[in-house]
């Protein structure tokens, strides 16, 4: 009987299976580009129970892409949409008591720009809270909820949120713009534009009377500031002086919660860097330290590769923890008890936490694996959620329990079901000057082993950056067309330790440029890439690195360069780097032509290059200026080597428009494929 009725389970068990079977999965598309939904800035709420997050994602009708906050349960089982507005809503924070979930807007309202919103936990419509006329860039809630922590600077006179005409109100003839008076070293910033106004300050804006006073004067820029646990002082990174705006340095400072209190300086540093998120200094839980992070100084800013440090907030040598940790850390935070703090290493294709006695020892890593955990929030008893992701699958929110993840949000998950992705796999080789260097590979969804495949050298920008074990949608693009796609760690990047970061100071273009061919050489002895069949491509330092490679090497068919630059001296003045040139290079009044004629090798023998290249850039570009690929654009057509520049009107350094984006993309696949298939 037994015999009997394992037969015919059986039988029943195997017509199930193929009833329920799995569609096939397919190749990814161009089309799929924006149906990922973009997971970030995970924020528990004060009980606990709860994880706030925002969303990204893309309407094409629309041609603009949209954020909302989301709230996940910390069991992960209910998941709520908490805005829908059609203007983007960022930086969600609980308020103290629990009872509000605030973020930040620019959603129509009483007050033109970007304002604090409150969504009551017990239902109804999000209320505007501030009614600010400055730039609001950041705020935080004081311990006991009643007052708000405010950054914010001077609008530009010419910025049109400065309208103050009354909703409704008939259209009159737009004014002439005012003329734009420049008096900063630096003068321009990309996004932001041209710099007329002091940096930004602090202000304090009390919940109840609802009025903002400033703390700061414009003569000390402020930035990255938080709250003492009693919320009786604020540390903040700040920076003033007679030269401040010729340097790229910030200091740790000290004040009371109190409009007329002085800040005092912590530390006397010459190239303290910090974010609101990722690097601002993080106070002990008995308010008598400040954990922060140190760079590498103002010369090698370009190159920073920040360090733990911790300061006594009376005074005294701050102390660099983790000392014979050779690698970039973020986000540091003392644990609830203040035995330890918690950070993120950036660490050779890897992101990860990891924790350390707060008086200093062993670094603890807090998870291993191939995956980038990029952002880390603590609850009031300890509790993690992280932003996580790896090769096949795009960030979501997970909690890092006994060093393992638990998933808590699914927003990809039916997306990513749908494909069948390359496989990514790492690869090490050495270069002709004996560097080690290091990257990622991705095959066709499709490879077969011994097949010979058209291969496309990827190039990351930065420099300062890492190609990690993350989700690309663009790698797994050119995969599913067909493409062995290389991705390269060279010197300067990340991950690899100080030395291999600032390898290429004042030298770009060429100790990067033996990588990346050594990487090539790689996948050509290996029986991988087609040698009649390579191209290459990059955008921002990807391009330029694109530029300077393929003037010194032929063995490329196709080349895309975006947002890139051959001729850093042509750009002196016009892009936003005059820092980096003044402490890295120098001004070509001083130190000659030599070391100018070096880093633009690419442009100065653009007759050596026969690669058919595609230039492509944003209009408004200040970070790399259009400039850089028009300059290159010219040589090759007056050379006669087969090139095309697209201009993206309206855009920026990173292009935004969706529409925009897509365009990008189906011209990298048709210009490879004209070349390369």
């Amino acid at each position: 009987m037994i015999r009997t009725k394992t037969l015919c389970l059986a039988a029943v068990l195997i017509p199930a299976s193929l009833l329920f079977s799995q569609p096939a999965r397919r190749v990814l598309k161009l089309e799929d580009m924006h149906r990922f939904h973009d997971v970030r800035d995970a924020q528990i709420s004060p009980d606990g129970k709860w994880v706030a997050y925002t969303v990204n994602t893309v309407d094409g009708v629309a041609d603009k892409s949209d954020t909302d906050i989301w709230i996940t349960s910390w069991d992960g089982k209910q998941h709520m949409r908490m805005t829908t507005s059609t203007e983007s809503e960022s930086s969600p924070r609980w308020s103290p008591d629990g009872r509000w979930l605030s973020f930040l807007s620019s959603r129509p309202g009483k007050a033109k720009g970007s304002q604090v919103w409150l969504l009551d936990r017990n239902g109804g419509e999000a209320q505007q809270f501030t009614d600010v006329k400055g730039r609001l860039t950041f705020y935080d809630w004081s311990p006991d909820a009643r007052k708000l922590l405010l950054v914010m600077a001077d609008r530009d006179p010419n910025d049109p949120a400065d309208d103050e005409r009354p909703a409704g109100a008939a259209a009159t003839p737009a004014k002439a713009p005012k003329p734009i008076v420049i008096d900063k070293y630096k003068f321009k910033q990309d996004v932001v534009g041209y710099l007329t106004q002091p940096g930004a300050r602090l202000y304090l804006f009390d919940v109840e009377s609802k009025k903002a006073e400033a703390l700061t004067d414009a003569v000390l820029e402020a930035a990255s500031p938080s709250w003492s646990p009693d919320g009786k002082s604020i540390a903040f990174l700040g920076r003033s002086g007679k030269d401040a705006e010729r340097y790229n340095t910030f200091n740790l400072f000290v004040m009371e919660a109190r409009a007329g209190a002085a800040p005092r300086e912590i530390t006397h540093y010459d190239g303290l860097h910090g974010s609101a998120g990722r690097g601002r200094p993080e106070w002990s839980p008995d308010g008598a330290k400040l954990a922060y992070l140190q760079s590498s100084g103002a010369r090698l800013g370009a190159y920073n590769m920040s360090r733990l440090a911790v300061a006594p907030v009376a005074g005294g040598e701050p102390r660099i923890l983790a000392d014979r940790l050779d690698r970039g850390v973020s986000a540091p935070r003392f644990t609830p008890d203040g035995s330890g703090i918690l950070f993120l290493v950036s660490d050779d294709t890897y992101e990860y936490p990891a924790r350390i006695p707060a008086n200093g020892g062993e670094v603890q890593r807090l998870i291993r694996g191939p995956i980038v955990i990029s952002s880390m929030d603590q609850g009031k008893d300890g509790r993690l959620a992280v932003l996580a992701a790896n090769d096949t699958k795009s960030a979501e929110i997970h909690a890092l329990e006994n060093s393992e993840l638990r998933v808590l949000t699914h927003h990809n998950d039916a997306v990513f079901a749908e494909f069948n992705l390359g496989a990514t796999e790492e690869f090490s080789c050495k270069t002709k000057d004996g560097n080690e260097v290091h990257g990622l590979i991705v095959k066709p969804p499709d490879y077969v082993a011994g097949k010979r495949y058209p291969t496309l050298l990827r190039i990351h920008g930065g420099p300062n950056g890492q190609d990690s074990h993350s989700f690309n949608f663009e790698r797994q693009l050119f995969a599913a067309n067909g493409y062995v796609v290389v991705a390269v760690n060279y010197r300067g990047s990340s991950g690899r330790g100080a030395k291999y970061q600032t390898a290429i100071s004042a030298d770009w273009g060429n100790k990067e440029v033996l990588d990346l061919q050594a990487a090539v050489d790689h996948v050509l002895s290996i029986g991988l890439a087609d040698p009649e069949r390579l191209g290459v491509g990059g955008w921002s330092y990807g391009g330029i690195l694109t530029d300077a490679i393929i003037a010194k090497d032929q063995r490329f068919k196709a080349a895309t360069s975006g947002a890139g630059t051959a001729f850093p001296l042509g750009l002196y003045g016009v892009d936003q780097y005059i820092m980096q040139y003044d402490e890295e290079i120098g001004p070509p009044w001083k130190v000659g032509l030599d070391p100018w004629n070096r880093i633009s090798y690419a442009f100065l023998h653009a007759d050596q290059i026969k690669t058919p290249t595609l230039f492509l850039g944003g209009e408004k570009d200040f970070n790399v200026p259009l400039a850089g690929g028009e300059q290159m654009y010219q040589a090759l057509r007056s050379l006669g080597i087969a090139t095309q520049l697209v201009v993206y009107p309206g855009q920026n350094h990173g292009i935004a428009r969706p529409s925009y984006q897509k365009d990008r993309m189906e011209r990298y696949l048709a210009w490879y494929a004209k070349y390369l298939k």
